[in-house]
C-alpha cells in the first residue's frame, strides 16, 4: 500500500459526495491519480494551474506544452487531452436531433459544443429542412472562415448532402471577442447569394467567441441583404 493511499481514497469519496464544490486543482488532483499512480498529484495540479492559468487553459494546453511541466509524462498529457475531447462530445451527444431550430438561443445551444474548447477557428454549418428541424450539425472548415473559396465548396456540399433547405453558418473568434468584421460579412454575403441560387436559404450567421455569441441576423445585417 503506497504512502499517498489513504489520502486518495479520502479525496475519491470527499469527490463523489460533493463533485459540484470541488476546486480546481482538487478536480484536477483526482484525474491525475489515474496517470500517476504513485506520486503526490496535488503539488502537479498546483503547477499545472500556475503555468497556464486556469483549468480550461490546462486542457486547452498542447501536449508537448504538458510536458514541459514536471512531473506530466505522455500518459498525463493523453489523460487531459482525452478529459477536453470526451467533453465537447458530451457536449454534443446532449443535443436532440429532434429540436426545432426556431429561435438564436436554440441555434446557439446546438451549435455551442462545436466549438468547445477550440484553439484555432472553425467554421461549422447548421442544416434544417423547411419546417427548422434540425438535420445536423457538420465542421466544414478549420483554420480561417476568409478562405472563401474552399469554404463555399464545402458549405454546398453539406447542405446539399443532408438535403437542408435553410442553414445557419457559425464560427468562431479566438480572440476573445465575437463582434463581426468586415470579412465575416462579406462572406456572409457571397454565401447567401451562392446558396439562394441553389434553393437553400442562410437563414444566419453567428459568431462565437468564449461565452458569448453574435448573431448577424439579429443585429440586422440580412435587413440588408
Amino acid at each position: 500500500m503506497g504512502i499517498h493511499d489513504g489520502h486518495r481514497q479520502r479525496l475519491k469519496a470527499e469527490f463523489l459526495a460533493r463533485p459540484e464544490s470541488f476546486p480546481d486543482h482538487k478536480v484536477l488532483e483526482v484525474l491525475l491519480f489515474y496517470a500517476n499512480p504513485r506520486s503526490d498529484t496535488n503539488p502537479l495540479s498546483h503547477a499545472l494551474l500556475e503555468r497556464f492559468g486556469s483549468l480550461s487553459g490546462v486542457l486547452d494546453a498542447a501536449p508537448e506544452e504538458l510536458q514541459k511541466v514536471k512531473g506530466v509524462g505522455e500518459h498525463a498529457a493523453v489523460l487531459l487531452k482525452c478529459v477536453k475531447e470526451l467533453s465537447g462530445r458530451y457536449l454534443t451527444a446532449r443535443t436532440s436531433l429532434e429540436d426545432i431550430v426556431d429561435r438564436t438561443s436554440v441555434a446557439c445551444a446546438l451549435l455551442r459544443p462545436h466549438f468547445f474548447g477550440a484553439r484555432h477557428e472553425r467554421v461549422c454549418l447548421l442544416c434544417m429542412d423547411g419546417k427548422r428541424k434540425l438535420l445536423g450539425v457538420r465542421q466544414v472548415a478549420e483554420g480561417n472562415v476568409n478562405a472563401v473559396e474552399v469554404t463555399t465548396r464545402r458549405i454546398v456540399e453539406t447542405a446539399l448532402s443532408l438535403n437542408a433547405t435553410q442553414v445557419i453558418l457559425a464560427h468562431n473568434h479566438v480572440s476573445g471577442l465575437a463582434f463581426p468584421s468586415p470579412e465575416d460579412k462579406a462572406t456572409t454575403r457571397h454565401l447567401w447569394d451562392v446558396l439562394s441560387k441553389l434553393g437553400v436559404e442562410l437563414v444566419d450567421h453567428i459568431i462565437f467567441s468564449d461565452d458569448d455569441a453574435v448573431s448577424l441576423r439579429d443585429s440586422g445585417f440580412f435587413s440588408a441583404l
